[in-house]
């Protein structure tokens, strides 16, 4: 997989959950990570704090199949989605709050 050639777009069927109204923050985590509890804790309060944003947590070891086509290496990996599920921006590792906000920035 490339990534860089076309945008990649997830669908409420895909993520098992309803996409944001403006944005959605997809988390990729498995069961012993423990920077994916920071992560979930980050994330909820920024989609708590932004309206029309939404928080979806999955794990990565039971959607192996999204996982390869995304190339998810690690957890927790972070992807940003825009209003229509089209992936803006993707981080690996715990994110700090003030770049999750950014990020969302860009996404709506």
């Amino acid at each position: 997989m490339d990534g860089q050639t076309a945008a990649e777009t997830l669908d409420a069927a895909q993520l098992g959950a309803e996409l944001g109204e403006r944005a959605t923050l997809v988390q990729f985590s498995s069961a012993f990570c423990q920077p994916c509890r920071a992560t979930r804790r980050t994330l909820a309060e920024v989609a708590g704090m932004v309206d029309g944003v939404a928080h979806v947590e999955i794990d990565a070891e039971a959607h192996l199949t999204l996982v390869r086509r995304l190339g998810i290496a690690r957890t927790p990996t972070v992807l940003v989605l825009d209003a229509a599920g089209t992936i803006v921006r993707r981080a690996a590792g715990q994110p700090r709050t003030a770049d999750v906000v950014a990020a969302l920035g860009r996404a709506m």
